[in-house]
């Protein structure tokens, strides 16, 4: 199931003969049908991708879950079309969901006792309800369905102001479609988290171009500007390309140079791999040598590893609100939980239980991770 059967469907089906059933990410409705058809030996694929689902009429069933934070999601597809990505094939157009149904599951979650939710999309900031359909249909829509249309910055207001005592995160964010009302949304709203990941992929203007993203390094550094203003001290993260095809070494000084221009809290970073089907598989040769490539990219890891040192460390001594999640993985006598800006922090126990917001002070800190003593219940959240 999901988007590699979709994408692999008859290699799964018929090259390899894996599997009996392949169903895409929108199929799901369809799988008793497809019991059927499989059990009396007929072919059984549905991997149609559809205009309307959006998972808003369904409660996940979640698995391994700690029960104090849960994914939401707000949107399905995305219409960007950045040439190295193959969501828009295999996950479709954009489509909003009802905001009345996201507030009905985040209330549900609430009562559950769920703490933290993280509002989910490919691209949330896209986000935009005016009764169903796809979101290049808005222009069409009636003039009192574009009056009354909710965008993200109005739907993150709707579930701050429905749980005030719940954070809120969301992710992933898109820097052309990321608006100031967003911003400024954020900085109004105590349990809105004040962390944004906010993908660049590349530091060239050359480089964004062939990607096809909608952004210039200029239009992005002042995105950067306006959100460190909005909201100082806000957690910022990345997703980088290393090695994208035709990227010459000025390219890849640019992208360090943008690294250095931002600093980044941390980052998630590749060296660039063809996905079948996407159009720089089948438009842009694939012309940078391996070695190149992991050489450009360990430098990248380098300088964010730096830079992510030097954000936690800028944090000694100060207090941040951390909801507990976890025992920490190195030791069953620390809590592990997050910040605000989405940092981890580890701290003794003590008598305090997953679940609880506290506030601890900071004492050290890692390039990853902050370390310190819980001072008391937080009456931030």
């Amino acid at each position: 199931m999901g988007c590699m059967a979709e994408r692999l469907k008859y290699k799964f089906l018929e090259e390899e003969k894996m599997v009996d059933i392949v169903v895409g990410p929108d199929a799901y409705k369809d799988l008793p049908n497809l019991l059927k058809q499989a059990e009396s030996n007929r072919e059984a694929v549905n991997v149609i991708l559809s205009k309307e689902e959006t998972y808003g009429d369904i409660a996940p069933v979640r698995l391994d879950s700690n029960g104090v934070s849960a994914f939401v999601s707000i949107t399905r597809g995305c219409d960007n079309m950045c040439t190295f990505c193959v969501v828009p094939f295999t996950r479709g157009r954009e489509r909003s969901r009802d905001p009345k149904s996201i507030l009905e599951e985040v209330n549900q979650l609430a009562e559950k006792g769920y703490k933290e939710i993280t509002l989910l999309g490919q691209n949330v900031d896209s986000y935009l309800w005016y009764g169903g359909g796809l979101k290049k249909d808005f222009e069409t829509a009636t003039a009192l369905q574009q009056k009354t249309a909710v965008g993200f910055a109005q739907l993150l207001q709707l579930v701050a102001e429905a749980r005030p005592k719940m954070r809120i995160r969301f992710s992933t964010s898109n820097p052309q479609d990321m608006s100031l009302d967003v911003i400024h949304t954020m900085a109004k709203y105590r349990n809105i988290c004040n962390y944004i990941h906010l993908p660049v992929q590349s530091g060239s203007n050359a480089i964004l171009k062939k990607m096809n993203r909608q952004h210039t390094r200029e239009e992005y550094f002042e995105l950067i500007d306006n959100i460190r203003k909005i909201i100082p001290g806000c957690g910022i993260s990345q997703d980088m390309i290393a090695g994208f095809p035709t990227e010459t070494e000025e390219d890849h000084q640019d992208t360090l140079n943008l690294l250095k221009y931002v600093k980044y809290d941390y980052g998630f970073m590749y060296s660039y791999s063809e996905r079948p089907g996407t159009h720089a598989a089948r438009k842009i040769a694939d012309d940078i040598p391996e070695p190149t490539k992991k050489r450009r990219l360990q430098e990248i890891i380098a300088l964010q590893r730096e830079h992510s040192e030097l954000r936690t460390k800028a944090n000694i001594g100060k207090t941040f609100c951390v909801l507990i999640e976890k025992s920490s993985k190195k030791s069953d006598e620390f809590w592990s939980g997050r910040t605000g800006q989405n940092t981890v922090a580890v701290f003794p126990k003590e008598n305090y239980q997953v679940g609880e917001f506290v506030d601890v002070k900071i004492d050290a800190a890692t390039s990853a991770t902050l370390i310190g003593k819980a001072i008391g219940i937080s009456q931030e959240i």
